[in-house]
C-alpha cells in the first residue's frame, strides 16, 4: 500500500481542509500574517488543536507546489490517527491487560515507524505520541512500520503527562527506560503497562519521568552508552513480553 502526505496551499483550501475534517499534522503560517483569513484559519486550526508553525517566505516557498501559498500551507498526515480510547478497547476486545507504548519527543521518522512495527509485533495495543516535538504520521513512518500501521493504532495528544495520569485512573502502570533506573529484570513488568521510551540522547524529559511508576535501565557492556530509541523500545518491550508469557 502507498502512502503519501500532501501539503495543501491556499487560504481557502486549507480552510475547506479544516472544516471537512481532514487530518492535518501541521499548520505552517507566514511570520506576521495576522490578516482576517488567517486568523479565520487559525480559529479553526485552535478547535482542533493544530500545531502551528510561523515561517519565513522561503520555507513556505519549498513546501509550495504552485507558488500560490498566500502565507498558509497544512501538511497532511499520511494515516489516520486513532484515539486513546480505541488503544483501550483493542486491549478489551483481545481479552487483555492493556499494552501501550508511550514515546517521548521521538523526531526521527524511522525510529517511530520501527517502533510501530515492533508495538505490533510484541502485541501491544497502540502507540502514543505527543502533537510538539516529535514526528507525526509522515509516510516514511508507514512505509519504514512495514504495513504495522494499519494494525496497530496511534494516538496523537497534547500533553503526555496528562494522559499518563488518566491512563492511571484505568489501571495501567508505567515504566520509564532511562538509565538512571533499575535494570529491567529486578522490575515486575506484567500487568496493564504503559511503556514510555524518549529520544536517543535526551531520553524521557524529567516531568513525564516523575509521573513514571518504575525507572527501568537496560543493561549495557559495550563503550557507548546509549541505544538507538527503536531498539531500546524493542529490548524493554520483549522483556515485558517474556514476563507477560510466564506469568
Amino acid at each position: 500500500m502507498a502512502y503519501q502526505e500532501s501539503y495543501i496551499e491556499g487560504r481557502n483550501a486549507v480552510l475547506e481542509a479544516l472544516r471537512s475534517g481532514r487530518t492535518i499534522d501541521k499548520l505552517f503560517i507566514l511570520d506576521g500574517c495576522h490578516d482576517g483569513p488567517v486568523m479565520t484559519i487559525k480559529r479553526e486550526a485552535a478547535k482542533r488543536d493544530i500545531i502551528l508553525k510561523y515561517v519565513d517566505k522561503d520555507r513556505l516557498d519549498q513546501m509550495s507546489s504552485t507558488g500560490h501559498h498566500q502565507g498558509v500551507v497544512a501538511q497532511t498526515a499520511a494515516y489516520d490517527y486513532a484515539d486513546v480510547s480505541d488503544i483501550l478497547d483493542n486491549a478489551r476486545n483481545k481479552g487483555e491487560d492493556p499494552f501501550v507504548f508511550i514515546l517521548d519527543n521521538i523526531v526521527d521518522p524511522h525510529n517511530l515507524g520501527a517502533i510501530i512495527r515492533t508495538a505490533n509485533l510484541c502485541g501491544a495495543h497502540g502507540v502514543i505520541i505527543p502533537k510538539n516535538r516529535a514526528v507525526g504520521l509522515t509516510a516514511t513512518v508507514a512505509r519504514t512500520s512495514a504495513g504495522a500501521i494499519n494494525y496497530t493504532p496511534v494516538a496523537k495528544v497534547t500533553n503526555i503527562g496528562k494522559t499518563i495520569e488518566e491512563l492511571k485512573k484505568e489501571g495501567l502502570w508505567f515504566v520509564c527506560a532511562d538509565m538512571s533506573g533499575t535494570v529491567m529484570y529486578k522490575h515486575n513488568l506484567t500487568g496493564p503497562i504503559g511503556m514510555v521510551v524518549g529520544a536517543e540522547g535526551e531520553g524521557v524529559s524529567r516531568l513525564v519521568k516523575e509521573k513514571c511508576d518504575y525507572i527501568a535501565s537496560i543493561p549495557m557492556k559495550g563503550d557507548i552508552d546509549s541505544l538507538n530509541a527503536s531498539v531500546a523500545a524493542g529490548v524493554l518491550a520483549y522483556e515485558i513480553v517474556r514476563q507477560r508469557l510466564n506469568g
